[in-house]
């Protein structure tokens, strides 16, 4: 039957930025689908999403890494192995944004945002990608990309520079490993009601325009992008490599 392409049972998940928002969405949804997922924030879990996956009869985790930190990567891929046994899927979710002028935008942030947003992201796909090829079982890789992985954006260069960089990692990453049955490939959510659009939704001019350009004439929600993970991360999408699904309300098209 088909609906069992799209079931993931017995497979293990790291998503990483998944305390809450897009990534706490996607966690659950691949719980609900029958994986067992290792649940990743900065800090603490003030939410419980593990205990609402245990609510699944899946196992989760949580494990605390600041993946500004470049050896956080590598100590966060190493408990989720141990806490899991494997790694089959990949969800990198993880993101901060800075906003400020570009001819004023601090070093630091510049720095801060690419290190989080997509060096991390190809540490993580290194590390589970050496993995998934030494296991020799495939695996599936999904990067959280945005719609500033095409557009520019206003006031935030470091985030449209690293979402950019992300789309193409993703495809780079899917010409050496389609081959090796490890399906690389990212998700570009449009404007989402998060925390990372918590001041553009409270600009009533901003937030106006933004909703005037979606056909759909609302925010997304983190679980608008639920359906797309589960079809990324399963069989399902077996013959699918080095794509970027854009879950946008329409924007792109408009």
């Amino acid at each position: 039957m088909i609906v069992e392409r799209f079931q993931l049972t017995g497979k293990n998940a790291l998503v990483t930025g998944s305390t809450k928002g897009l990534g706490a969405a996607i966690a659950l949804a691949l719980a609900e689908a029958g994986a067992n997922v290792v649940i990743h924030g900065r800090t603490s879990d003030p939410h419980d999403i593990c205990g609402r996956i245990r609510e699944f009869g899946r196992r989760s985790v949580f494990i605390a890494a600041d993946l500004a930190d470049g050896p956080a990567c590598l100590q966060l891929f190493e408990k989720a192995v141990e806490a899991l046994g494997t790694i089959d899927i990949l969800v990198n979710n993880a993101g901060i944004i800075r906003r400020s002028p570009a001819s004023e935008f601090p070093p630091q942030d510049w720095d801060e945002v690419i290190a989080v947003n997509l060096t991390a992201a190809f540490r993580l796909c290194q590390l589970a990608g050496n993995r998934m090829l030494e296991r020799g079982a495939g695996g599936k890789i999904v990067n959280i990309a945005s719609l500033l992985s095409f557009q520019g954006g206003v006031f935030v260069p470091s985030y449209a520079a690293a979402k950019g960089g992300l789309v193409q990692l993703t495809k780079a990453l899917a010409n050496e490993w389609a081959s090796r049955g490890i399906n690389v490939n990212a998700i570009a959510p449009g404007y989402m009601a998060t925390e990372n659009t918590a001041a553009l939704r409270k600009d009533p001019d901003r937030s106006r325009q933004i909703l005037e350009r979606i056909p759909s004439g609302r925010w997304g929600k983190p679980c608008d992008v639920s359906g797309a993970a589960i079809f990324l991360c399963s069989p399902a999408s077996e013959y699918v490599h080095g794509h970027v699904l854009v879950v946008d309300g329409g924007w792109l098209a408009r």
